[in-house]
């Protein structure tokens, strides 16, 4: 039997928000305490996660980093694929993401991402330079900013599917199709950002109560 739409409403998200808003902060607080006290193997692990999630799903993303996490430093391009192998669905082109993006900031930084990151003037600049990096693999601007909100940093909306809904069921735009150009989502990003003024939802938050209307579930 074929489940009843329930259109999406603004009364429908306040309501998600007063009921999942603790555990949506918890998991804030979570990414908040990845920036604060995490270790630069740490940051580069959540980098992982988000090339195994572009075009995947969240889970299939968590599963593969568990499969990865012991060889991540050090794995060969066959030794991370063959750990993939019936975790994600890409396995040989996610392995090569993650050898040729290890290769670079190995050598361009130390692999000291905590000290790059700190590096840029603003938010803006620092996510331009890990979508326009060519040598960072997978990194598009729905994946480079689900990352830098994954390690605790605010203000960067994850523009996927689920949110990208939401607003067209909204009327705020008037297609889901994922921006392809910076401009373009920068300006989808901005129309967030005023949703979550006149529903009186912080930002940061605003993106989990959407995405847990659409799935039931908070992720990351």
């Amino acid at each position: 039997m074929k489940k009843e739409h329930i259109p999406l409403t603004f009364e429908r998200i306040k309501q998600n928000y007063i009921e999942r808003g603790a555990d949506i902060r918890r998991k804030i607080a979570e990414f908040e305490e990845i920036w604060t006290n995490g270790t630069d193997e740490k940051l580069w692990e959540e980098m992982v996660y988000c090339f195994f999630t572009g075009g995947c799903s969240a889970r299939m993303g968590l599963n593969s980093v568990e499969a990865v996490r012991p060889i991540l430093l050090t794995g060969t391009h066959d030794e991370l694929m063959n750990a993939l192998v019936g975790k994600h669905r890409y396995p040989r082109a996610r392995a090569g993401y993650i050898v040729a993006s290890r290769d670079f900031l190995q050598e361009h930084c130390g692999l000291c991402l905590r000290k790059k990151l700190e590096s840029f003037e603003n938010d803006l600049e620092r996510r331009d330079w890990l979508v326009k990096e060519k040598r960072i693999k997978g990194l598009g601007y729905k994946e480079a900013s689900h990352y830098l909100r994954n390690i605790g940093l605010k203000g960067y909306a994850i523009l996927d599917k689920h949110i990208l809904r939401s607003l067209a069921e909204l009327k705020i735009i008037s297609d889901p199709k994922p921006p392809n150009t910076r401009l373009k989502y920068l300006t989808v990003e901005k129309e967030l950002k005023k949703l979550a003024v006149r529903l009186k939802i912080d930002f940061d938050e605003l993106d989990l109560v959407l995405w847990s209307l659409k799935t039931g579930e908070i992720l990351k």
